[in-house]
Order: structure tokens, then sequence, then C-alpha cells
């Protein structure tokens, strides 16, 4: 019932890739009990519908982070631009309408903590251990590695970070994921690979 609802849900999360991220983060509230999960962009709630699930059965909660207004290739003019998002009042997108939809349907309001807000002003505000952080926000540079400065930090030891549309080939997809979140954390030498299924990479923390 849950993956129906997670793929008939506007969004980019394959169904192999959906399932490898339930996976981890069942193994992430094993790991760190009570800690809570992250979620770094969550556009209409498609892969939040796994993670959110994983967090109930973990018995924690997972803090869903976007301003909702959509990344730089979701806006009019670029590729991934879906009209049927766009608030016909301001006649800009705003996925939240659809997000909260999403886990009314999943019957995840209770454990999916909607956070509206630009991620890295978030982080700054953030004080909390974290088991699990995906990181699936803005595709840009600077956007990429914003998330990955600001959150990256409160991950706990032993517990794990994953990334999405992490492509080291360029003709695959953008490099942003992979140059600015995925190397960094290898090279840092405080996140170790554990997975990847797809684009899907999962690390996790060792120092």
């Amino acid at each position: 019932m849950l993956r129906e609802i997670a793929l008939s849900t506007t969004g980019f999360m394959p169904e192999n890739e959906g399932d490898a991220l339930f996976t981890a983060a069942i193994e992430a509230g094993a790991n760190c009990p009570g800690l809570p999960f992250v979620e770094i962009g969550s556009y209409c709630g498609r892969s939040t519908v796994w993670f959110g699930e994983a967090a109930r059965l973990c018995n924690t909660v997972l803090h869903a982070v976007d301003h909702h207004g959509g990344s730089e290739e979701n806006q009019p003019g670029w590729e991934w631009h879906d009209t049927s998002l766009v608030d016909k009042t301001t006649g800009c997108l705003n996925t939240l309408p659809h997000f909260e939809h999403t886990m009314q349907r999943a019957q995840l309001s209770q454990v999916v903590k909607t956070v509206v807000g630009d991620s890295p002003v978030v982080a700054a505000a953030w004080t909390e251990p974290i088991a699990m952080l995906f990181i699936d926000g803005g595709h840009g540079r600077e956007v990429a590695r914003n998330d990955y400065l600001s959150w990256t930090p409160h991950v706990c030891i032993g517990g794990t970070l994953a990334i999405h549309d992490v492509f080291s080939d360029p003709a695959l997809g953008g490099q942003a994921p992979y140059e600015e979140i995925y190397l960094p954390a290898k090279n840092s030498g405080k996140f170790i690979d554990v997975s990847s299924t797809g684009s899907l990479h999962i690390l996790r923390r060792v120092k």
C-alpha cells in the first residue's frame, strides 16, 4: 500500500532506490536508536513515504526540510518544470500542498515533521545529532555544497548519510551531488561507503 502511494506521487525516486533508502533507514534506526532522521529536499513526498515509514518502524521522527519552491531545474524553462505544481494564485511553484497530501495519504503526518525553510538556515539552528541524513535537495553546485557543509556535521558517529542523484559520469547526470557532497564526504575520512543502488549512495560516519 505505501509503495503504491510512493510510486503514484510526483517525484524522481525509482522503486529500487526507494527500497534501498528504506533498508538503510531501518539499519540507521537500529544503529542509533532514538535519534531523528532528516531529509533535505522532499518535493511532493515520494521518497519521504519510504523514509517516513522507516522512521515510524524505528519509533523516531523524520524532519522533512524543503522551501517547497522547487529547485533550479524545476523552474519554468527548465527540463523538470511541472505546471501542475504551480500555485494559480501566485504563479509560483508550490509543492507544499502536494507534500502534505502525500503524508496524509500515507498516514505519516504524525511521524514526518514538515520543516519549511532554506536548508542552511534550518541547519544553523539545528542542535540534535542525526541518525540518518538524506540529501536530495537542489542540484546547483553552491546549493549542494551548502547542504553538505551545513548538515553532515550533525550526523552522529555510526550514523548514516544517504545521497541521491550521484553520477560520476557527466553523461548520466549532473555532477553537483557527486563532486560537492559524495567526494567531500569520502575525502573527509569521516564517512565510508556502505552501498549504492542506482544513483543512491549510502555512507556511514565512522569518526
